[in-house]
């Protein structure tokens, strides 16, 4: 039977997650909504989307929907799901709660009763009740309140899904990988000569965004190397799905294949290239990928044919993130918190260093400054919104063009 389910994603990566999700599921009818996607998959579909999905955050199973004016009628709603379906008295349990302009004045106490509905219902079915885990529980759960309105989801994810399993070695300010694939994602980049060609990042920190893209281009899947809560609730843990998801596991590793084109990162700190570095070999990706130290300021452009593009791509450091180093760091801390001068340079580099590749380089740059092509002197072709957690930013596009600040010719979406 259909399960309705819901993938939540940062703003702004609503589309393209619901492109994603397509691709990854195509006879699934898909739709966007605020904050994600909707759609309805079997049990063997929601293992799919989250061993597949880059972009989403989670996979939620939505168990219940009603209207409500107190806590009481949250209740009643959790009390109406057979929980002996999905748990034990054995199993653990965890309510997270949001809302969106909520009528009830303690979200906790809401939690509570959900809570409590689900002990309720496995003590009168079974004589015992399971006890509560906020740390690592079997069984989570996410209520979510609207005006007038709240569902309950069943959480298959457990962990965001953000956690692929490789991160170990990071920095001050780590980008999320959702985040970093929705860049990817929202360059059109593909990990092939046609969409999006070679990858450099000059800024690569913890190396999210290049191993990220080697993922991509070796055809890796992002959950494969981490567990997901579902693997322990009662509708995924039979003979039969156990034997479903490693099938869909030993598929995913068979699809693992060398990359078609090649990757740079590189980083004034080498501290964070070593990073990069090791958790680039925890991803499985560290072939792929070409590291070096260097200042983004003065490291030349990569050596790529004739007749390959390249994409620059780089979350750099800004405002409440991280201060910038090499060049642009000044002696004061007063002028290394407001580098100004730091990313009119980096333009000046890109226009020495990278127009003249005939096959041309697009860069594309994560700030929330939407003043930032003026600042760069170049005029950007696109900006994407994208949210970096609390922070609205926006994904610019420059056409790096010989003799010019001006777009040539459009490549890629």
């Amino acid at each position: 039977m259909p399960l309705p389910l819901f993938l939540p994603c940062a703003a702004g990566v609503e589309a393209l997650l619901a492109e994603e999700v397509q691709r990854v599921l195509p006879k699934a009818r898909v739709a966007e909504a605020r904050g994600g996607v909707a759609l309805e998959g079997d049990p063997l579909e929601v293992m799919t989307l989250n061993l597949e999905s880059r972009l989403a955050q989670r996979v939620l199973i939505e168990v219940a929907h009603g209207s409500y004016r107190d806590e009481g009628d949250v209740y009643e709603l959790a009390r109406s799901v057979d929980w002996t379906q999905w748990i034990t008295p054995q199993h653990t349990l965890r309510v997270d709660t949001t809302a969106q302009r909520s009528p009830l004045r303690s979200l906790n106490f809401a939690a509570l009763r959900v809570k409590d509905a689900v002990c309720d219902a496995l003590r009168d079915a079974t004589g015992e009740r399971p006890s509560v885990d906020t740390r690592h529980p079997d069984l989570q759960l996410v209520l979510h309140l609207g005006e007038r309105e709240a569902t309950l989801y069943v959480d298959s994810s457990g962990e965001s899904l953000f956690k692929r399993g490789w991160r170990e070695d990071k920095g001050d300010a780590p980008l999320k990988e959702t985040l970093a694939a929705a860049m990817l994602a929202a360059a059109g980049w593909r990990g092939s000569r046609e969409a999006g060609g070679a990858l450099h990042d000059p800024c690569c920190g913890s190396g999210t965004i290049a191993i990220e893209a080697a993922q991509i281009a070796c055809g890796i899947a992002p959950g494969l190397k981490r567990r997901f809560a579902f693997e322990r609730l009662l509708p995924f843990v039979s003979d039969a799905m156990r034997a479903e998801l490693q099938r869909l596991r030993s598929h995913a590793t068979a699809r693992i294949h060398a990359s078609a084109v090649p990757i740079f990162v590189s980083d004034v700190s080498f501290r964070m290239v070593d990073f990069a570095r090791r958790n680039a070999q925890r991803a499985g990706v560290e072939a792929a990928i070409t590291f070096n130290g260097g200042d983004a300021l003065e490291r030349p452009a990569p050596d790529l044919p004739a007749d390959l593009p390249g994409t620059l791509m780089i979350n750099p450091p800004y405002g409440e993130r991280i201060e910038v180093g090499g060049k642009a760091a000044r002696p004061s801390a007063q002028d290394r918190d407001t580098p100004g001068d730091f990313f009119p340079r980096l333009a000046a580099h890109w226009k020495r260093a990278y127009t003249q590749h005939p096959g041309g380089w697009t860069a594309y740059v994560l700030s929330p400054d939407m003043n930032l092509p003026g600042a760069m002197r170049l005029k950007e072709s696109r900006r994407v919104p994208m949210w970096n957690g609390p922070l609205e930013c926006r994904l610019f596009r420059f056409d790096l063009v010989a003799g010019s600040a001006r777009a040539a010719r459009p490549r890629g979406p």
